[in-house]
């Protein structure tokens, strides 16, 4: 636990300020096992990158930036929001667009996409164990949505 915990929204000039600062969290992330699109080993390099990007995201306004900082003022956690449009809506307008009728899409079992997708009228088909991998290689279930358009 972490004492003292600031959490605030940065701009995108300190977000790529912070680029350096926020790879550490990544590869922290990443090393402990959480599943964040990033496999084992994970250069600095494409982490710093990574967050690069999210500042040129905050930029253009499609990102907002929350960085967590402890009493020390070193970066401890980080989140984001896409605003430039919810990108579940957009994809179902697209898919409307080309004549679908139903999607189908996957996420880590257990992961917190999961409730995100269920909230956004996502349909659960089922899980298949051991389907996909983990950073460190591992296998994980992966839970298999639809959604009839």
């Amino acid at each position: 636990m972490i004492d003292n915990v600031n959490v605030r929204r940065v701009g995108a000039d300190e977000a790529a300020i912070c680029a350096e600062a926020l790879a550490d969290v990544l590869i922290d992330c990443v090393e402990g096992g959480a599943s964040v699109s990033f496999m084992l080993p994970i250069a600095r390099e494409k982490a710093v990158e990574f967050w690069r990007k999210v500042a040129d995201g905050v930029a253009r306004g499609e990102r907002v930036l929350l960085i967590a900082e402890d009493g020390g003022a070193q970066i401890v956690g980080t989140v984001q929001i896409i605003t430039a449009q919810p990108l579940m809506v957009a994809v179902e307008h697209a898919a409307r667009e080309e004549g679908k009728s139903v999607l189908v899409l996957d996420t880590v079992t257990g992961g917190d996409a999961e409730r995100l997708y269920e909230r956004a009228g996502w349909q659960r088909v089922g899980v298949v164990p051991k389907y996909a991998l983990m950073p460190d290689g591992e296998f994980c279930g992966t839970t298999f949505y639809c959604k009839q358009l």
